[in-house]
């Protein structure tokens, strides 16, 4: 390894050792024939102490260029290490310095924590948009909600599954699919894994869990949508009703938000943001948050989703009224959901499903899906579709299906919400909307 320590693992401790740092150059600070250079890496910023002639070395250095220094750590006085916090408790009394790669001038964004640097310009430029701290924190941050999911689902005996991102077609609607061309056929994206959860817990893996891209053609530009985005996708078998998916649901946002708490507290206090844990996730039926949204001056019809709006108002209701940041709505109507959502006995109008929303924004659908053939062929009628060139979706329900149920959440919203972020995009490293393709 070209360097011995990082920056962010030095202490007063280590006073005395002779040690090589590598890192980007911050700044550098000439006073008369000395210079003070601060060295930025991955895990913090080191002050620097050049004398004279290495001062001659780097005084034409530019900003971001990559330096390898070997020195001597030294403690700082106590009355600077007030006034630059930053820096730390220690400096390095560099013995000699090298310049590893230099930077180009100017710099096509600002490479600092307040920046005036448009989003769509950082994104053109994520790598040098990844040096400042705020936006590598979202993404550590993002990491380890990444490991958690795997930590949770693992422990509670799911099995992780790698479904196919090429298909034939896909069980969602038709208009937002992406065509591609498949040695003389045609293709899609895959614009959920439903098909394959279902298959697998068929199989008798009756627990299954991807994360993975799913693409979704909407020609959408707001601050919550993507064209490629990345779902965490379950599916359980044996379930009583869809109450029995929510609970789960309810168990890994607990379990997700106590250890995010722990695991990521600098990053979250660089952010400032504070992580509540739900004691408890409301059950809402729209069906009646209808009628409280019609006192507002909000009128969702009957057989219509909730619109971002309306999503927006009932977050605002469920936190002043039971102090949650999550809510599960119920009771969405048959008109708007897929055709293999199960509907209940006593009311065809409405499905066995629901949404997730965090802080009034949707991060998950999910359902207790209808495992009955003949019902199933009901409602593929009732939808216009065609069920005998679904052959391969048909065949899972032909041989022995139990009752199952599950989700898709977002885990770039769940980011989003987690962090206050004003735009999904921040939350993604590279995003894909219908103008961004690149880089």
């Amino acid at each position: 390894m070209l360097r011995t320590h990082t920056c962010g693992e030095l202490r007063e401790s280590d006073a005395g050792k002779t040690i090589t740092l590598c890192g980007w150059l911050d700044t550098l600070r000439v006073a008369g024939k000395i210079s003070f250079m601060l060295l930025r890496d991955r895990n913090g910023i080191t002050q620097v102490f050049l004398d004279k002639a290495l001062t001659e070395q780097a005084q034409h250095w530019k900003k971001e260029s990559v330096v390898l220094v070997e020195g001597l750590v030294n403690k700082r006085p106590e009355n600077q290490v007030k006034k630059e916090m930053a820096t730390g408790a220690i400096e390095l009394g560099a013995t000699r310095i090298e310049l590893v790669n230099a930077a180009e001038t100017p710099l096509p964004i600002e490479v600092q924590e307040e920046t005036t640097t448009q989003i769509d310009k950082r994104l053109d430029y994520r790598f040098l948009d990844m040096r400042r701290d705020k936006v590598k924190n979202i993404f550590k941050i993002r990491s380890k909600i990444y490991s958690t999911t795997v930590q949770f689902f693992d422990q509670e005996e799911f099995v992780a599954i790698q479904t196919p991102k090429l298909t034939a077609s896909g069980v969602e609607s038709g208009a937002e699919e992406f065509k591609i061309p498949y040695f003389g056929k045609m293709a899609s994206l895959a614009q959920s894994p439903q098909v394959y959860k279902q298959m697998f817990v068929v199989s008798g893996l009756e627990k299954v869990y991807e994360i993975a891209p799913i693409f979704r053609a909407e020609k959408s530009h707001t601050t919550r949508h993507l064209t490629e985005f990345i779902g965490i996708d379950f599916e359980m078998g044996f379930i009583k009703d869809e109450q029995d998916v929510m609970d789960l649901i309810e168990k890994y946002v607990k379990f997700l938000l106590t250890h995010m708490k722990e695991s990521c507290k600098a990053e979250l206090t660089e952010l400032g943001v504070t992580i509540e844990v739900p004691k408890e996730i409301p059950r809402l039926s729209l069906i009646e948050m209808r009628k409280w949204l019609k006192e507002k001056g909000k009128i969702i019809p009957e057989d219509e989703d909730l619109d971002a709006e309306g999503e927006k108002l009932i977050g605002e209701y469920v936190k002043e009224r039971y102090n949650s940041d999550f809510v599960f709505m119920l009771d969405y109507p048959w008109a708007k959901r897929p055709f293999y959502h199960m509907r209940p006995d006593n009311n065809k109008n409405i499905t066995k499903s629901f949404d997730l929303l965090y802080k009034g924004v949707e991060i998950g659908t999910g359902a207790q899906r209808e495992h009955r053939l003949d019902v199933l062929e009901v409602q593929c009628a009732e939808k216009d579709i065609d069920f005998k060139k679904m052959a391969f979706y048909r065949d899972i329900f032909r041989y022995g299906c139990p009752p199952h149920g599950g989700v898709g959440l977002g885990l770039d919203r769940i980011t989003q919400q987690m962090l206050n972020l004003e735009n999904v995009r921040e939350a993604i490293l590279l995003p894909r909307d219908p103008e961004r393709l690149t880089p």
